[in-house]
């Protein structure tokens, strides 16, 4: 027999080992917030609703005996005073209209849980003694404080090993009375009896079947096949942790409005009595088997190896609000779940793992660093949206190309293009959230090109393969200072390939030796990526180059950058908390790197941007009137110095001549 135990508050342990942490997505500030408004509003309903429904003393009408019951019911008398006829002309609803709870919400109560393969019940004294997994006398519902919980083992029975479902009988009743329905003494308005699967059945996660490119064996490539199943494999789960909360504040409901995840917890008084109206009945305590914290990466899959599973059970009590979110959110979960698990569409995408990784995040996140997070999501989502903002004012205003590395543009956008591919690639380990933030970058950075050169379709030399080619034209004719900044652009995009190019070719054949792909085309896409976030940085390498040779930062956008980069340290404590391949994990710190490059060079080609001087340059980055912004704006420093000696001059022989014409009149 389990022992029990006090227990500490909060969500389960998980029993297995933790699953690794993904991290990095950009749009989980969003998903936390919209969570913390849906729980914010549901307390709200709650507490604007709540009634103190606790148990007082009245003298029963007709034994003249003082008896214990709920107050604040309405219109609905308390059930043990209940009429015994209904008023003359009444009409009984088989449904009623309102119900009300038929104990006191602050009652003690008994309760015992016993296993079973079989949804019919076993009287409770016939039930084998491993099987009675729970026994608690004198639970106190309505204290928050009173918390049980026990730890067992129980072997499994054949049926549940076959792919069966495991169900709990649970019957509860107040202190002190018969719990068992079948046997003599039970009043079902001082206890009832219900069952509840403690298994679920899940779609079983396919494995993907891999192998070394190198080896032909044509008995592997049967084999694989043959292994990969053609649809949906459903198989039976079990979670070792239960958690079972007592709803004591539920108050009077209508059922008929609530909501079937809610409603599936209402049981309605086992004889069908009615008020004097017909209309009105009463219910149980609403007792939550609370499943929300049973997180899918923990369930283990039930067969013929299994043949014993551990249990932890906590009982103890909880909020209504709470109920019906959890309640509410983990049934919406699993519908999502089996839709797309048998390839039906789910209104506003998803297959419900965006869920599982919120509770993840709850479960395994320290309370500080969870804290932290929640705070900084909303600088986030500011922050987010103002480099959004200056990054296309910055490239709509831009009216040259001056310190702009066009191939990193490109090369960026090849760079999403692989990633957002390899995701796609991973998709069972990727959630939609991260391939939604890729596409929306790729289409950002082909709108970058467009700003920057001219994209047209032009006929290709005769004999070619394909008549038309996309070629980058120039917007216009260069000055010097463009020039310059093209020339150094191929000159560091030329380093980078000597360096880039054998290390990638290297990496490939390391990958395609010892390490195996689902196919040829998987191989490719993960070598690629591999490269990419590696080395991704080194794209970023031609701009700091420019910058480097020009002495200049000021065409660079720099609140966009800075917004970016304070971005990028809020990415990195997110590292942990979304659910992605670990490549993609370990590229979000790489930005780091050229953020420190930069920052140094802002400070060695330090620019005042709002100061006029005295050639009549400065001003704002934003400013139509490119003149007045060309302080050292891509230009060496010496031809900076003579271009502005040059326009000195210009105006001092203007204002000569203005002045001799003047002493003519």
């Amino acid at each position: 027999m389990p022992t029990s135990s006090a227990a500490t508050g909060g969500p389960p342990p998980p029993a297995q080992q933790q699953p690794e942490q993904a991290g990095g997505g950009i749009t989980f500030n969003k998903m936390l917030m919209g969570a913390a408004v849906y729980f914010a509003i549901n307390w709200g309903i709650s507490y604007a609703n709540r009634k103190d429904q606790t148990g007082v003393s009245i003298i029963h009408p007709e034994t003249g005996e003082a008896v214990r019951v709920a107050q604040h019911t309405e219109q609905i008398p308390p059930f043990q005073v209940r009429p015994k006829e209904l008023d003359e002309g009444a009409k009984y609803y088989a449904i009623p209209k309102k119900v009300a709870p038929i104990w006191p919400q602050d009652s003690y109560v008994d309760i015992v849980i016993t296993l079973s393969p079989s949804f019919n019940p076993t009287p409770i004294d016939q039930v084998p003694e491993e099987y009675v997994v729970l026994q608690e006398k004198k639970f106190h519902m309505n204290n928050f404080t009173d918390k049980r919980s026990i730890d067992t083992t129980f072997a499994v029975p054949p049926a549940v090993q076959n792919n069966g479902t495991l169900w709990g009988h649970f019957y509860v009743g107040l202190t002190g009375s018969k719990l068992d329905p079948r046997r003599p003494g039970f009043d079902s308005g001082k206890a009832y009896h219900f069952t509840w699967p403690l298994t679920q059945y899940l779609p079983l996660k396919k494995a993907a079947k891999t192998r070394n490119l190198l080896d032909n064996s044509p008995e592997l490539s049967e084999e694989l096949e043959e292994e990969l199943p053609k649809g949906p494999v459903i198989v039976s789960h079990y979670h070792p942790n239960a958690t079972l909360s007592f709803v004591p504040g539920f108050g009077v409901v209508d059922p008929s409005i609530l909501s079937p995840p809610v409603r599936q917890f209402l049981r309605l008084e086992a004889t069908g009595a009615r008020d004097g109206t017909g209309k009105n009945g009463w219910y149980y305590p609403v007792l939550f088997v609370n499943t929300f914290w049973q997180l899918t990466t923990h369930m283990m899959a039930l067969n013929e190896t299994v043949k014993e599973l551990p249990l932890h059970i906590d009982l103890g009590n909880l909020a209504s609000w709470q109920f019906q979110t959890m309640a509410t959110i983990e049934a919406n979960a699993k519908e999502s779940a089996r839709k797309a698990a048998f390839g039906h569409s789910v209104p506003g995408g998803g297959d419900g793992s965006e869920i599982e990784m919120i509770k993840e995040v709850l479960l395994d996140s320290n309370p500080i660093l969870l804290g932290i997070t929640a705070v900084v999501s909303v600088a986030h989502m500011i922050l987010e949206t103002l480099a959004f903002g200056s990054d296309i004012a910055h490239y709509r205003k831009k009216k040259d190309n001056v310190g702009i590395s066009v191939r990193s543009i490109l090369a960026n956008v090849f760079m999403q293009a692989i990633i957002f591919l390899y995701l796609l690639d991973n998709s069972q380990n990727t959630s939609w959230m991260i391939l939604a933030s890729q596409v929306v970058g790729i289409l950002i950075e082909f709108w970058k090109i467009t700003t920057v050169v001219d994209v047209r379709m032009r006929p290709t030399a005769p004999g070619s393969l394909v008549p038309y080619w996309i070629v980058f034209e120039d917007k216009h004719k260069l000055t010097e200072t463009e020039e310059k900044t093209k020339e150094y652009d191929e000159i560091a995009f030329r380093y980078m390939y000597m360096a880039a190019i054998p290390l990638l070719i290297a990496y490939g054949g390391y990958s395609l030796f010892y390490e195996s792909h689902k196919s040829w085309y998987s191989y490719i896409i993960t070598t690629l990526v591999g490269s990419v976030y590696t080395y991704g940085f080194l794209m970023m390498v031609p701009s700091l180059y420019i910058n480097y040779r020009l002495k200049s930062v000021a065409h660079m956008p720099s609140k966009a950058m800075m917004y970016k980069f304070l971005n990028t340290f809020i990415d990195d404590l997110f590292a942990f908390t979304i659910k992605m391949p670990f490549l993609h994990r370990l590229a979000t710190f790489r930005d780091d790197i050229i953020f420190f490059v930069y920052l140094y060079q802002r400070w060695a080609y330090r620019v005042d941007y709002t100061r006029v001087n005295e050639f009549g340059q400065g001003g704002d980055e934003g400013e139509e009137e490119p003149e007045k912004k060309t302080l050292l704006e891509g230009k060496d420093a010496k031809e900076a110095t003579t271009e502005a000696i040059k326009k000195v001059e210009a105006k001092a022989t203007g204002a000569d001549a203005g002045g001799k014409a003047k002493k003519r009149k």
